[in-house]
């Protein structure tokens, strides 16, 4: 398991997104050399816990519990198969393109060892968005994203570092639960009766997909 690329966004303007600025920071490419990666602060805050990455949408992206997010390049092959177009590394979003590594089906709260000190913790899966759409300029992109489920996961920094193309990437922690990134996205998305067995992930699970599973439990209860 390895990082095939760190991949940084600037903001630009584009006419599809709804940010009253008209700019976004999806379209990611490669860095040269090593980068540094640390925990944001809060959400809202417009950081991203890579160095050098704009995040313009703050109301969706950001903050320390979707510090980071990566996608398989094993899916992003997929696509280019499904779609027929060639997908750069980052062109999905992603700050690490991965090889090797089973990324939506990573368990919430796993733990990942990039290079020799960065530790990165799983927290939920990726909800795709009208700037996503348009970005890639294919028609019913959200739904086809839905669809197939495989979304790469978002990940907040437990231990912060420098990372760079090919590092090795390291399992380091498994949670003894079945709840992966994939499982989070359906609850939250298309199988909201899943959302009861996303509390399996405790405190590791993103903040808002909790305070969802904890709701849907209640309101079943009364």
């Amino acid at each position: 398991m390895k990082l095939l690329s760190v991949n940084l966004g600037s903001a630009r303007p584009v006419p599809y997104t709804d940010q009253p600025q008209g700019v976004t920071g999806i379209d990611k490419r490669p860095a040269d050399g090593p980068v540094r990666v640390a925990a944001p602060g809060p959400k809202g805050t417009g950081a991203s816990g890579v160095a050098g990455d704009t995040v313009c949408d703050t109301r969706h992206h950001g903050g320390d519990d979707q510090a980071v997010y990566a996608f398989a390049r094993e899916d992003l092959d997929d696509w280019e198969r499904e779609l027929g177009r060639k997908l750069a590394n980052g062109c999905f979003g992603e700050n690490l393109t991965t090889a090797g590594l089973d990324v939506s089906g990573a368990l919430i709260g796993e733990r990942w060892r990039i290079g020799s000190g960065v530790v990165l913790e799983v927290t939920s899966g990726r909800i795709p968005c009208r700037t996503f759409q348009g970005h890639l300029a294919e028609r019913g992109w959200v739904r086809r994203f839905t669809r197939k489920g495989a979304t790469g996961a978002y990940l907040r920094v437990i231990e912060p570092g420098e990372i760079q193309a090919g590092d090795s990437i390291e399992i380091v922690h498994r949670p003894d639960h079945t709840v992966t990134a994939a499982m989070e996205f359906r609850a939250v998305t298309t199988e909201r009766e899943l959302l009861p067995g996303l509390l399996a992930a405790g405190a590791a699970l993103h903040p808002k997909a909790l305070a969802a599973a904890r709701r849907y439990v209640a309101d079943q209860a009364r």
